[in-house]
């Protein structure tokens, strides 16, 4: 059999397929443990499958690995993926440590890192990847890149020592919010705080609304109050307001002085109504127009990337003021109708009247009731007044339906256990 070199930052996020072709997943990271006289040995890799769990792949069942995708045996344990002592993680550990050149050349830091495929069907650490510190003052400059066999340097840092987190946040730029979040949780408690310090604001921002209450809280406190609220900044009012609602009052009021005053605003006004009821679980930023805006101007509100889908998907007609609470709600125009209409055509023309609104009062099931009844994504909420004060988005409610721990469910409880392999990982 001839040798097979992979490079594990190309091989994130490829996907996995079964023997008939079916996709089973796609891989996060590589797992290796290191030996004392040759390269790491590769035990495994970390298979992310639907439902964003994160599980083991033992090498044993991997019958080709190549940039672009993985083919195993068709053989998966579920079991939620939980590193055992001795193990190292390629992506999550690796990459970012500084390492020395054994023959006394100077330093570098491991950017990239292959594992090949021997002659005995086993995969090895092959090479590594190197960035050399830069000669150049310039702050855009980077310093020059080596490739080395894992014989001719050491590590400065002890075998399963976290590299700098920097790296890591450079490996996760691709990854999507949900996807990040879900990769953050799966790190060590330590390494995950880490990372949370160097991710930008927003980015960071966007994996906690994915997170569960209680890691939002463990995140925010341990970056500080200047930064959370930086954080908080960033978030959607709706997901600010909720982390928030879990602190104790003096912390929080602390949080929201440090906030930027209109977004503090936003998140008081929802922290008034209760957690079960449309006015908790709303947002109160919808797309607002006035009856003589056009279809053009709607459509090149919805276009804004930053815009969640489900509020995408209609535009609410009021009259004046245009910011929640807004003058008193004339009705909805859904994006698949005005794009029945020229780009002239006035909104007040094609308002649709017949959506009643929900009240702040409502409560969750009531909603969901009508988001199901009538095939929506989103509806308007009002005050006593009929003033429009948000809009409430059928992810909203999923996310206060569903089990405080959906996000990390796990489909199947009892999986058949891993056994131990004989060079010390797993089969």
């Amino acid at each position: 059999m001839s040798t097979q070199r992979v490079f594990v930052a190309r091989l994130a996020g490829c996907a996995v397929f079964d023997p008939a072709g079916d996709r089973l997943g796609k891989v996060r990271d590589v797992v290796v443990v290191y030996r004392k006289d040759d390269p790491p040995r590769v035990v495994g890799l970390v298979i992310e499958i639907p439902g964003r769990r994160h599980v083991f792949l033992s090498i044993g069942r991997v019958t080709s690995i190549a940039t672009g995708q993985v083919i195993t045996t068709g053989l998966i344990n579920v079991r939620r993926f939980q590193q055992r002592g001795g193990e190292v993680r390629v992506m999550a550990e690796m990459l970012g440590r500084r390492v020395f050149f054994t023959d006394g050349s100077g330093q570098a830091v491991i950017e990239d890192v292959a594992i090949e495929r021997n002659r005995l069907g086993e995969w090895d650490v092959a090479q590594l990847f190197l960035r050399k510190p830069k000669t150049s003052s310039s702050p855009f400059a980077k310093g020059p890149t080596t490739f080395a066999a894992w014989s001719a340097v050491r590590e400065h840092q002890t075998p399963g020592e976290s590299q700098s987190a920097e790296q890591l946040v450079a490996s996760f730029s691709e990854l999507r919010a949900a996807d990040l979040a879900n990769t953050l949780l799966d790190l060590p408690e330590e390494r995950l705080l880490e990372v949370a310090e160097e991710l930008p604001d927003d980015r960071l921002a966007d994996a906690l609304e994915e997170m569960p209450e209680d890691e939002q809280v463990l995140i925010l406190e341990a970056l500080g109050e200047q930064r959370a609220a930086d954080i908080l900044d960033q978030m959607e009012p709706d997901d600010a307001a909720d982390v928030l609602a879990q602190l104790p009052e003096e912390q929080r009021e602390e949080l929201l002085e440090l906030m930027e005053p209109e977004e503090a605003e936003d998140v008081r006004e929802l922290l008034k109504y209760g957690a079960d009821t449309a006015g908790g679980l709303m947002t109160n930023e919808p797309i607002v127009l006035s009856a003589d805006a056009t279809v053009a101007e709607a459509l090149a509100l919805i276009r804004r990337h930053e815009l969640h889908p489900a509020l995408a998907a209609a535009v609410f007609v009021t009259l004046p003021p245009y910011e929640t609470p807004t003058g008193r709600l004339l009705g909805t125009v859904h994006f698949q109708r005005m794009l029945r209409y020229p780009p002239h055509e006035r909104l007040g023309t094609i308002i649709d009247d017949s959506l009643e609104p929900v009240p702040v009062t409502a409560s969750a099931a009531e909603v969901a009731r009508l988001l199901a009844s009538y095939n929506l994504v989103s509806l308007p909420v009002v005050d006593a007044a009929h003033r429009l004060v948000g809009a409430v988005s059928v992810d909203d409610v999923l996310d206060y339906l569903l089990p405080e721990d959906w996000r990390s469910h796990d489909a199947e409880q009892t999986p058949a256990p891993r056994t131990a392999h004989a060079s010390g990982g797993r089969r």
